[in-house]
């Protein structure tokens, strides 16, 4: 094979992929010791779904004990309660949108019907000296760090390097980024790829095409230079690159296993979801139906995806309208994924975030504008199901203008929610935390309140 045809056929490989992180700057990068014990058992798995542009979490789980909460505060975007869905906490309620989501969240010692009752939904999620910028809240929700908007190491990056070799070809897809970026939450020095379709890293032609064009790797020991894509990688480099060569040479094998691992997975057919799982329409769907696909067909142990459009600050609308649907679009990703991966949903979590709430009065748009606190949802077999920090006892009056007279405060950090699945659900040491979540241990000490955890997880 030509150079030139070479360089032309890997382009067309890796367009819409990538393996970002490689240059990144190592900051705030400690690691646990071997005290500090990580868990290991690779069964252990998570999907994150990032909501970009900030959830109405007040018009998401409705806080319906509050007054406060009523059709002059939001005029065409108050919920009634006749058409509110019941949590079965005597409070709060959530929006109709979300039925399709109650199968999992339902459960006869939660509201009296029958389901899963493996969904957590948590109100009043934020941090301390919440930011109202899109971009920077992003960045801290992903990098763990409030305050830090340049840090490009993500909070989950760090979670596997710690736990495993990111170096090594076995763990050369533990995790992915179903996106054309890189998402900052699986962004650091060794690299894991990011793609929209697995497919997007299929080589084209024939499987002796796509075996010829992958290569093999060098041996020394036979002389054997190896060849195609493997081969040049692999390469031993001349003595004024040699210091080079581990970190070139390393990621191109990387990136090579990750293609052989993606190519058996496409190989294998057009997938099909079962149990009748129904995905929600358009690229959001897709992107599920991808995650649940490497679920099954690889070791895949962490995959990241976005939905946007959350940034409503016009037109939001009550039954109609971009909240509602987004909201539905939700609550099928977990119907769905709940039945189409339910052979691994004990071993399995499912997480949204989102930067932060909105404004608790609707604004002269019919919309709401940025403001704190959030909700985040968790669902898995390991979730102790029910509603959190939205009850009777843990919202105190006029509680929806305590910030600024015109939103919701916190009542517990991020942090202590991810703190909360790396130790319950990978298994993580309490003493490693620092290094998967720098200063989380300050960060206790400074408010203890509010990372305080909530025990939705099953020790």
């Amino acid at each position: 094979m030509r150079r030139r045809q070479f360089l032309s056929r890997t382009a067309k490989a890796l367009s819409g992929a990538a393996l970002t992180g490689l240059f990144t700057p190592q900051l705030f990068h400690s690691r646990a010791n071997a005290q500090n014990a990580l868990g290991t058992d690779r069964k252990k798995k998570l999907i994150f779904i990032f909501l970009r542009g900030g959830n109405d979490g007040l018009n998401t789980l409705i806080p319906r004990g509050d007054v406060n909460y009523n059709q002059g505060l939001r005029p065409t975007l108050f919920v009634p309660e006749d058409i509110g869905i019941d949590t079965g906490n005597g409070f709060a309620q959530f929006h109709p949108a979300l039925a399709p989501m109650m199968e999992v969240y339902s459960h006869t010692g939660i509201n009296g019907l029958s389901g899963l009752g493996n969904m957590a939904v948590i109100h009043r999620v934020g941090y301390q000296g919440q930011t109202r910028s899109h971009f920077d809240s992003q960045q801290y929700w992903e990098n763990g760090v409030p305050g830090s908007p340049d840090l490009n190491i993500g909070m989950i990056y760090r979670r596997l390097d710690n736990a495993l070799d990111l170096t090594s070809q076995e763990n050369s897809l533990v995790a992915a980024s179903i996106s054309g970026s890189q998402l900052v939450a699986l962004r650091g020095p060794k690299p894991l790829p990011n793609f929209r379709r697995a497919s997007d890293f299929a080589f084209p032609g024939s499987d002796a095409k796509k075996r010829k064009f992958l290569g093999r790797v060098p041996n020394p020991e036979t002389g054997d230079l190896g060849s195609g894509f493997l081969g040049a990688y692999g390469a031993i480099a001349p003595m004024h690159l040699k210091k080079h060569q581990s970190l070139v040479g390393g990621t191109g094998m990387l990136l090579g296993a990750t293609m052989e691992t993606l190519e058996r997975a496409v190989a294998e057919g057009e997938y099909t979801p079962v149990a009748g799982a129904n995905y929600p329409p358009g690229s959001f769907g897709n992107k599920l139906q991808e995650a649940a696909m490497l679920m099954k067909r690889t070791d895949i142990q962490v995959v990241g995806m976005n939905i946007g459009g959350w940034d409503t600050h016009t037109s939001q609308g009550m039954q109609n309208g971009n909240h509602p649907r987004l909201l539905q679009y939700v609550a099928q990703a977990f119907q769905a994924l709940s039945r189409d991966l339910a052979d691994q949903w004990e071993d399995l979590m499912v997480v949204t975030l989102s930067e932060f709430g909105r404004t608790s009065e609707e604004n002269g748009s019919r919309g709401t504008d940025h403001a704190e606190a959030g909700v985040m949802m968790v669902a898995g077999g390991g979730v102790k199901g029910g509603i959190y920090n939205c009850d009777a006892t843990s919202w105190e009056r006029d509680a929806i203008f305590n910030v600024n007279g015109r939103y919701l405060s916190h009542r517990t950090d991020f942090r202590a929610i991810f703190a909360e699945i790396f130790t319950r659900h990978f298994g993580d040491s309490p003493a490693a935390l620092d290094a998967i979540i720098p200063d989380y241990n300050e960060a206790v000490r400074a408010n203890p309140a509010h990372f305080r955890f909530l025990d939705f997880i099953r020790p």
